[in-house]
Parts: C-alpha cells; sequence; structure tokens
C-alpha cells in the first residue's frame, strides 16, 4: 500500500483593528451588538457610491507581511479586483478583494511558506431564527486580511501550533485582538492526502476545531480510498457538536468568481508608505521573546510560552525582573515565574483583569517577591499582601507594614510557640515517636496558624524536630 502523507494548507480571515471600515468611515466595532447601525451607503453598496481605501488598513498587511520575511507590493504596484458571488450578507453582489496584485508574497512561519497576505472587506452576517433569516450589515466592508500558506503542513498539531503562533504575532503587532469567538480570526484548511484532490474546511472558529477537523478529514480521506471512492474537490463544514464535517458545496475555482481590477480604486505603489518606519515599528517577536527569556532568565520552554502569551503580561514580567536584579545582586527568577503566573495571573484571571491598566506596579511586585526570597515575608504573607497590592496599588512594604504580614524568624519566640503547640497536641507528640512522621507536619501547620501565616515554617520545622527528640 502507498505511504499516505497528510497535506494541510491554510487559507486564515482576520479582521483588522482599525476606527473605520475598508472603504467608509463607518465605525469598525465587532463589539456593537445592535445590529444595522454602523451602515452607511457605500458598505451597503448603493448605487453611484465610491470607495476610499483605508490607508491604516493597508499599512497593517504591510507591517505584518515584513514581519513574516515577506516581500512588500512584489509587483512594483498592487490594486484591488472585483470577486463576483452572490450572498445574501454580501450587500454589493461583489467583494472588493486582490487577486493578481496582491500587497504580500512569500513569508515564512514555524517553518510553513507563506504564499501571499491580501487585503479586501468583510461580508455582513446572518441569524437564522425558525423559518427566517435576518442579516445584520454591521461588519459588512470591515478590512479583512487573509493569509494563505503553501500545502506544507504535515499534521494537526503542525496547523493549530501555526495558527497559534500566527495570532500571537497578531496581537504583539496591533493587527487585530484575533478573538475567534467573535469572528475576528477564521481558519479555512484545504486537506488532501498524497497532494490528491483537496477538500476544503470551512466554519472552523478554534484551533481545537482546526486540529480535529483536519484528523477528521484525512481519515474520512483514506477510508474513501481503501474503498476505492473518488474524493471530490468540494467545500466542507466543520459540526464540532457532532465531530465531523459536513458537504456544503463544489468547490469553486478561480474563474468561478470572474474576477476584473476594481474600477473605482486606484492602484496602490510603495513610495506612497514609509515602509522603513513600518519595519523598525515591529516589536520583538513571540518566538524571538521566548528564546530571549530562556535564555536570560533560566526559564522552561513551556514557561517561556505561557509568559510571552500576551504583549502586555511578557513586558510586566522583564519590568519586574529588572526591577528584582536592582534589588537583589543574584535575584531569584524562578521565585518571581511562580508568583507571576501562579498567584498573580491567577488572581487576575478569577477577577477579569488584564495587566493594561493593573494597579499592581512591576516594580511593587518585584519588591514583594525579593522579600519573600530574603525570608521577611513568609507565602501566607504573601498572597495575602499581593491580593491587597493588586486592589490598591500600594507598595510591598507598606502592604506588609500595615497588614503585620511580617516573618517570624525569631528562634526564642518560635520555639514558645512550638512549645505551647506541643502541649496542646499530646497525640501528634505520641504519634512522632511511633515513627508517624507526617505528624511533624501537622504541627508545623498548626503552629503557622497560631502565627496567622507569619512564621518561618523551616526554622519552626528545624525546633519541632528539635523538641520531638
Amino acid at each position: 500500500m502507498e505511504e499516505r502523507q497528510l497535506t494541510v494548507g491554510l487559507e486564515i480571515h482576520v479582521e483588522l483593528k482599525t476606527r473605520t471600515k475598508m472603504f467608509c468611515d463607518c465605525v469598525n466595532d465587532p463589539d456593537e451588538t445592535h445590529p444595522n447601525v454602523n451602515v452607511c451607503p457605500v458598505c451597503t453598496g448603493h448605487l453611484g457610491t465610491l470607495p476610499t481605501i483605508n490607508k491604516k488598513a493597508v499599512e497593517l498587511v504591510l507591517q505584518l507581511g515584513l514581519a513574516l520575511g515577506g516581500t512588500v507590493f512584489p509587483k512594483g504596484r498592487s490594486k484591488f479586483d472585483r470577486k463576483n458571488y452572490f450572498y445574501p450578507d454580501l450587500p454589493k453582489g461583489y467583494q472588493i478583494s486582490q487577486y493578481d496584485e496582491p500587497l504580500v508574497l512569500g513569508g515564512n512561519l514555524n517553518g510553513i511558506r507563506i504564499t501571499r497576505i491580501h487585503l479586501e472587506e468583510d461580508a455582513g452576517s446572518l441569524t437564522h431564527t425558525g423559518n427566517e433569516s435576518l442579516v445584520n450589515f454591521n461588519r459588512a466592508g470591515a478590512p479583512l486580511m487573509e493569509i494563505v500558506t503553501e500545502p506544507d503542513i504535515r499534521t494537526a498539531e503542525e496547523a493549530a501550533a501555526f495558527g497559534e503562533e500566527l495570532r500571537r504575532i497578531l496581537r504583539y503587532l496591533g493587527t487585530s485582538d484575533a478573538d475567534m469567538e467573535k469572528g475576528l480570526m477564521r481558519l479555512e484548511a484545504n486537506i488532501s492526502i498524497n497532494m490528491g484532490t483537496k477538500v476544503e474546511v470551512k466554519n472552523i472558529n478554534s484551533f481545537k476545531a482546526v486540529h480535529d477537523a483536519i484528523e477528521y478529514e484525512y481519515k474520512r480521506h483514506a477510508a474513501a480510498l481503501d474503498s476505492g471512492e473518488k474524493i471530490i474537490q468540494e467545500t466542507r463544514g466543520w459540526n464540532a457538536e457532532k465531530g465531523i464535517t459536513v458537504s456544503q458545496r463544489t468547490k469553486e475555482d478561480a474563474h468561478d468568481y470572474r474576477y476584473f481590477p476594481e474600477p473605482d480604486l486606484p492602484p496602490m505603489y510603495a513610495d506612497a508608505f514609509d515602509l522603513e518606519a513600518l519595519k523598525a515599528a515591529i516589536p520583538e517577536l513571540p518566538h524571538e521573546k521566548r528564546a530571549r527569556f530562556i535564555n536570560e532568565y533560566g526559564m522552561k520552554e513551556v514557561d517561556s510560552y505561557v509568559v510571552t502569551e500576551d504583549r502586555a503580561a511578557a513586558e510586566f514580567f522583564e519590568e519586574a525582573a529588572s526591577e528584582l536584579k536592582e534589588l537583589d545582586a543574584t535575584p531569584n527568577y524562578a521565585l518571581l515565574l511562580n508568583y507571576f503566573t501562579s498567584d498573580l495571573w491567577g488572581m487576575m484571571k478569577k477577577d477579569g483583569m488584564q495587566f493594561t491598566g493593573l494597579k499592581l506596579t512591576p516594580a511593587n511586585f518585584a519588591s514583594l517577591v525579593a522579600m519573600v526570597a530574603k525570608g521577611e515575608v513568609g507565602s501566607r504573607g504573601a498572597k495575602d499582601a499581593l491580593t491587597h497590592m493588586v486592589k490598591t496599588g500600594a507598595t510591598a512594604e507598606a502592604t506588609v507594614t500595615e497588614k503585620n504580614l511580617h516573618q517570624v524568624s525569631d528562634a526564642a519566640g518560635l520555639e514558645e510557640t512550638a512549645q505551647k503547640i506541643l502541649a496542646e497536641n499530646p497525640k501528634a507528640l505520641e504519634d512522632y515517636k511511633k515513627g508517624k512522621l507526617e505528624s511533624l507536619h501537622f504541627l508545623v501547620g498548626k503552629a503557622m496558624k497560631e502565627l496567622k501565616g507569619t512564621g518561618n515554617p523551616a526554622l519552626l520545622r528545624e525546633i519541632f524536630e528539635r523538641l520531638l527528640k
């Protein structure tokens, strides 16, 4: 039997983060809940209206192309084309898109070659209720970028990883919020076995769905080939509830759309854009930041992904690490990372907080971690202090003092507490002498409770071990 090789190419649509739509002055607001309020004669396709190019949208596409190593204005210029097809939420009866002269050709991400990146306008959206369908044109005319890859992807995992990394880059650049639940990033997968007849799967709205749809199609193709069936070139939709793809229509070819140059828009040329400024404004990208964090802070790779997932979070951590180094010549970056990823981030996610606008400063966070590293504050006290600091923006020193959270390391005072705990828990003493070592942990816990979490647990353990002999 011939060895089977899965081949996947992705088409990714991304709504751009601009103030207005692609060809008119209507507000581009994906969060608008009232239908048909951000509309005008241009984006609803009234006869006689003329579109105007949104320069910011073009710049966002060009910057992504530069970030991915693509060639911008590869043919010396770029133009828009009309893509003709009918759909109820496409008010013009055609879509202004790009065909043979896209803004970007080439590029690479995760070892996957980028074919092209072009710019077009989005369609509206349909809501199906009972026997009727309602159309909302708020999204119609929104700037929509399409990234097309070569068929270089060989596994479902690789496809999902590509999409996740692209989303990180889009967010770092400020190109798009790329929120898949809101439809700001939509994926389509072109799937085949051994470069045979390909099938396009649409309606993919999560990276898990990308993975599962590709896995399903691979098994479906393999089963068809085993039984001698012919694979049909078609468009299929992903049904997440059933975990299957379903046939929607036979796949159109480019000539079915009858592309021709958009007569109402002039060509665009490179000299109209400050390409050097766009390139200079590209920040350190996620993969670059991960590599540096692993090298500078001794992070594990898995932790580097967590910290750099959000640009604001990565910048907060890095500033806190810099502050910690100022406070301690041998900074404990592992301790900083632990409090950052577990305590701080866990607290923020629980309360729906973001790093942008956070009252807690990186400097104050670093100060608290430094106090923990020096034994001035215990684990319990640090958690209580952090909770207060996040709510109020107070400094670590003021919070620890105000809340009386300084760790008690006075040996005489701790021994007095230990003696009291032993007197109150004679059974634990007997159990320890019988070889039940967990009794020691019990006694230390009792002493920490007595001291309201401010005792030095390591020193308490030493004292109990001595008293229990």
